[in-house]
């Protein structure tokens, strides 16, 4: 079932979505969160589809927040809400309300969202695009408990890290750091299966993949030892190197499907590590609501050297760089190299590696980074 509502109120919204489940004979609300997607009219549909996918999972009142820009002054002093109420089949498995704000009423959006929140149930805001530097303080993202990003969109996704990193609060995540939950899971599970002296890492993908920079920074950060980035075709995240005393642990994922896992004294094995669409990285997110302290930890301990490191090695007017397994100039090219504390030695003990990596259990992406390698072949 479908509403329209032209220049109406938060207080009609409400009205009409409390009609509507009586209409199709569900007065009860068995939502449990409200989602709210700040986006603009070219990305809604698809914003929308894979939040009524998700809710599958996560059944949830979905609002979406659409802010539409004014073409003459009269236009922009003239305050209007339209609305759109959508609830049964055309609702996934919740309840739907698409807002579109015009003129003076754009800058208030928190004061029409406010409303229509479930009562006594959390509050996630995404921004498929176009997410401000600080979450946290954005008027609708103070609302949230979760707020959710997505790099990846971005024009220029190694900056836009820097800044997340200078903002964090609590409660932020990005869709390019869950993209990577699968690739922690697997070298977690490696390096748990046997004791290794890991001594360096590297990390290959897509020039300008913040999912790349991000799993660089988590392996220097738990791993504590350098850590290099360089540039393949892709697609996405292709390979992770780990080097260590007995030989090379390799994960390679060359198609964006299937990857082969290689370690020292054991036999190449397979794993499905495919590339996942928007519907299940945000329903992944939506899984637990807490703050996410192995991602603030990545984000922080290697952004400043990253941004460092990004600007050395792209110089004005640089030609496009080759993959660096092809020349040393493109390896001085990387984007960036996460180095450990001074204070610590590279070659730590395998086990302090391991451990280090199992640490991740400790929140959201720990318990999916130390996952056994077969939940993470079902999972990707």
């Amino acid at each position: 079932m479908k509403i329209d509502l032209t220049e109406t109120t938060s207080s009609k919204i409400n009205a009409a979505l409390v009609q509507a489940r009586r209409d199709i004979g569900t007065p009860a609300v068995g939502m449990v969160l409200t989602l709210v997607i700040v986006t603009d009219e070219e990305n809604a549909y698809d914003a929308l589809k894979s939040a009524n996918d998700a809710s599958h999972e996560h059944p949830s009142r979905i609002i979406v927040v659409i802010k539409r820009g004014s073409r003459s002054p009269r236009s922009r002093r003239d305050a209007r809400l339209d609305a759109e109420v959508r609830v049964g089949a055309d609702a996934g498995s919740g309840e739907t309300v698409v807002l579109r704000l015009h003129g003076e009423l754009v800058n208030h959006a928190d004061s029409v969202v406010l409303p229509l929140l479930l009562p006594d149930a959390p509050v996630v805001v995404w921004w498929p695009e176009g997410a401000p530097s600080d979450l946290a303080g954005n008027p609708l993202g103070a609302l949230g408990q979760r707020r959710i990003a997505d790099t990846y969109a971005c024009e220029d996704p190694i900056g836009v890290l820097a800044g997340r990193a200078a903002a964090y609060a609590p409660g932020d995540t990005d869709l390019s750091w869950t993209r990577i939950t699968p690739w922690r899971s697997m070298l977690a599970a490696a390096l748990d299966q046997q004791a290794f002296q890991i001594v360096s890492a590297v990390v290959e993908g897509e020039d300008e993949n913040p999912s790349c920079e991000l799993l660089a920074m988590w392996l220097a950060d738990r791993l504590k030892v350098p850590v290099r980035r360089t540039r393949s075709a892709g697609p996405g995240l292709t390979s992770v190197h780990l080097e260590t005393k007995d030989g090379e642990i390799v994960l390679d994922r060359a198609d964006g499907s299937l990857a082969t896992l290689r370690m020292p004294g054991q036999p190449d094995r397979s794993v499905a590590l495919k590339r996942r669409d928007t519907a299940e990285l945000l329903a992944e997110e939506l899984r637990r609501l807490d703050p996410d302290n192995i991602y603030a930890s990545a984000l922080k301990f290697g952004v400043a050297k990253l941004e460092s490191a990004r600007t050395q090695a792209a110089p004005t007017g640089a030609a496009p760089s080759a993959p660096a397994s092809d020349s040393a100039a493109a390896e001085a090219e990387a984007v960036a190299e996460a180095v450990a504390d001074t204070d610590t030695e590279a070659g730590a003990p395998a086990a302090d590696a391991a451990g280090s990596a199992s640490a991740a259990k400790g929140g959201k992406s720990a318990g999916k980074a130390a996952a056994p390698a077969k939940k993470a072949s079902a999972k990707q």
